[in-house]
């Protein structure tokens, strides 16, 4: 009989191939890909709340996250990318220099910092970007939605896209909510920077062409002096000039003319939408106190842009 004398071998190869297999990793665990493209900025991270030099933080997802305070340049951190205490990660945000008006694009992915005043710590590549040094630039940070072309290119380390410098008008109004004595506020804020500060009119009235009547003679030689806005009146036309302030575009109608009423502004249609802004400035700077006015009403996305 052959069999009793096959039987042991085979089982000695069972054996053997059943050792061999206990010791090799799950093929699931082992071929898993890291998340890449769109599906590495999701899902977003909060965490619990925790605590820094005896001040608690709470994370949570503010998409009008706005505020001014001071960045900490930190020796670890790859690509342009920040950490941030509260803001979900990761995050975008435009980061811009109180300092110079540079505003650059920056990823959040880490919690902190975890000593110090700073608000951010940006990497050493992101502070080359935005060009500050030392552990107290002054900075304002918001919070934005970028299309997925720029997420991209700050998920493989690379910069996006620079973004127009902020007006040096604009960046004083921001530097006046900064307490060179005092560190910068601990809490969260629930609503814009901007929205906390008041609005300032002075510079807004200086862009409109109204601080000296014309004469009816001046008139019918065929001057004919551009009305100033007043709360309250019907949108004004759009003025001619290389830059604008485009406050926001809105699906209803009625919306759209009440924000060019309160801001002075000139509707566009534009599809089903119709876009409001503020237009007649010669440079970015003339804009930045209208920028500032829209922002402070409560437009926090409205930007400058060159309209030819």
């Amino acid at each position: 009989m052959r069999l009793p004398v096959e039987t042991p071998a085979v089982l000695a190869l069972a054996l053997l191939a059943a050792g061999c297999g206990a010791g090799a990793p799950p093929l699931s665990l082992a071929q898993t890909p890291a998340p890449s493209g769109p599906a590495a900025d999701y899902p977003m991270v909060l965490g619990a709340p925790f605590t820094v030099d005896g001040v608690k933080y709470t994370p949570a997802d503010t998409l009008n996250y706005d505020q001014v305070g001071y960045a900490a340049i930190g020796g670890e951190g790859q690509g342009i990318t920040l950490v941030h205490r509260t803001l979900p990660l990761p995050s975008y945000v435009e980061v811009t220099s109180l300092k110079s008006g540079k505003t650059v694009l920056v990823r959040a992915e880490r919690r902190g910092p975890m000593t110090g005043g700073a608000i951010v710590e940006l990497s050493p590549a992101a502070a080359a970007q935005l060009g500050v040094s030392g552990d107290r630039a002054p900075i304002r940070i918001r919070r934005v939605n970028p299309p997925e072309a720029e997420r991209a290119l700050l998920r493989s380390g690379q910069q996006a896209p620079e973004r127009m410098d902020t007006p040096m008008s604009l960046v004083a109004v921001l530097m006046r909510k900064l307490d060179p004595a005092a560190p910068p506020p601990a809490a969260t804020p629930t609503a814009p920077a901007l929205a906390e500060a008041a609005p300032q009119p002075a510079p807004a009235l200086a862009a409109a062409p109204m601080a000296k009547p014309q004469p009816k003679a001046a008139v019918k030689l065929g001057a004919k002096p551009e009305a100033p806005s007043v709360s309250g009146a019907e949108p004004r036309p759009a003025a001619k000039g290389i830059f604008a302030v485009q406050v926001a575009a809105f699906a209803d109608p009625a919306n759209a003319a009440a924000a060019a009423r309160k801001l002075g502004g000139s509707i566009t249609p534009a599809g089903k939408f119709r876009v409001v802004r503020i237009t007649g400035f010669a440079s970015a700077a003339d804009a930045g106190a209208a920028l500032a006015k829209a922002r402070s009403a409560g437009y926090s996305d409205a930007r400058i842009q060159r309209v030819n």
